[in-house]
């Protein structure tokens, strides 16, 4: 029992030296914007560009020569030619598919901390992706964004991204408090992993959008894999009211989910936000309490994975593939809720008695799996 210990408090060790270290062996994913000054661009040009949130080759081919042209100080020439060195140093052209499979490669799929929920999505979170989770209150949602921020920590070999994470909250619900547990269920230092949080509190649908632009100059100095945005449409409905403002907001919302998509590509992190419901009347007399999700059709064409998250009897939790484009429509049930306390018990009890299987963490992360099996 005592070597056990101490092979799991040195594993933990060793996990939280891996956290610390920065990616050192990863290809670069992006060109960094200060090269244009090699092909003959002006460094202050660069840095009006930098202000304006572009700091690399790669998202710079992803604005419009107008947008461009509005960034105080570029004229149409000046873009021009900015444009066409970018382009020099990355290919916006046709590839191969064999190509495109090779690229695929760097995806990284990031545990959701449940068995079930990982089988279900083809082994957890997408990079390079946006995946949408939705669902009515107390379903599940903002608990599995909690669970991908200690998750997405881990190193590549445990099945996690070897990355930082920055959480947008414009609902209030995120809790340090609640990562502390987490963390120890995975065997991580606590304190390491809030580190390696970046933190924002939105309060108006711009606010929301600025947060999202000033990730840029962090995304590219350092090693991000997650970002969570939770929820994407509460302060579009705050902010936008009746029909007459319907159509602004729409316009609004797919602007800023445009960005969450360029962020995804460019930086090859993985893009976690939560969506509300509303009533469907039109949901069909069969279905008792008929809901579907906020946003419209903006928001259901900018979500490469949505997942629909319900109550189910009691404490458990139903995540179904609601729309993906490699995934089967299928369901994962969760127990985790309703089984923690229990298992608890179980444990003291057992303790009680003279038998003693292990220490406590690791014991109710054994049962918890089993339960998620079930």
């Amino acid at each position: 029992m005592m070597l056990a210990t101490l092979k799991a408090e040195e594993q933990s060790q060793q996990l939280q030296i891996v956290e610390r270290e920065d990616i050192e062996d990863e290809d670069d994913l992006f060109e960094a914007i200060d090269k244009l000054t090699s092909h003959g661009i002006n460094a202050g040009d660069v840095k009006k560009l930098q202000d304006a949130g572009i700091y690399t080759c790669n998202g710079l081919m992803m604005h419009t020569k107008k947008h461009l042209t509005g960034i105080k100080g570029l004229s149409e020439a000046k873009v021009d030619k900015i444009c066409e060195a970018a382009e020099k140093l990355v290919n916006f052209g046709y590839i191969t598919g064999s190509d495109v499979l090779l690229r695929r490669k760097s995806v990284v799929r990031i545990t959701t901390g449940s068995q079930a929920l990982d089988e279900l999505l083809g082994g957890g979170i997408e990079t390079l992706a946006i995946t949408e989770a939705f669902g009515e209150f107390r379903s599940g949602k903002t608990q599995l964004a909690h669970t991908l921020c200690v998750s997405t920590q881990l190193p590549t070999n445990m099945r996690g991204g070897n990355g930082k994470v920055a959480y947008i909250d414009t609902e209030g619900t995120f809790r340090p408090d609640r990562i502390v547990p987490i963390a120890e269920r995975f065997g991580m230092d606590p304190g390491a992993v809030l580190d390696n949080i970046i933190y924002a509190r939105a309060y108006t649908y711009e606010h929301q959008h600025n947060l999202l632009l000033g990730l840029a100059a962090k995304m590219s100095e350092e090693p991000f894999k997650l970002l969570i945005v939770d929820s994407i449409i509460a302060l579009f409905r705050v902010d936008f009211t009746g029909r007459g403002e319907l159509a602004e907001r729409q316009q609004k919302l797919a602007q800023m989910l445009s960005r969450l998509t360029k962020i995804a590509e460019e930086y090859n992190v993985a893009v976690y936000m939560t969506n509300q419901v509303v009533a469907d009347p039109g949901g069909g007399v069969f279905v008792s309490d008929p809901k579907k999700p906020a946003g419209g059709h903006v928001l259901a064409h900018a979500a490469t994975v949505r997942l629909m998250f319900r109550k189910g009897k009691g404490e458990q939790r139903i995540c179904k593939v609601f729309d993906a484009p490699n995934l089967p429509e299928s369901e994962a049930i969760s127990l985790t809720h309703i089984t923690s306390h229990f298992i608890t018990f179980i444990y003291h009890f057992l303790v009680g008695i003279n038998i003693e299987p292990m220490n406590l963490n690791d014991f109710r992360n054994h049962r918890t799996n089993d339960v998620s099996k079930q």
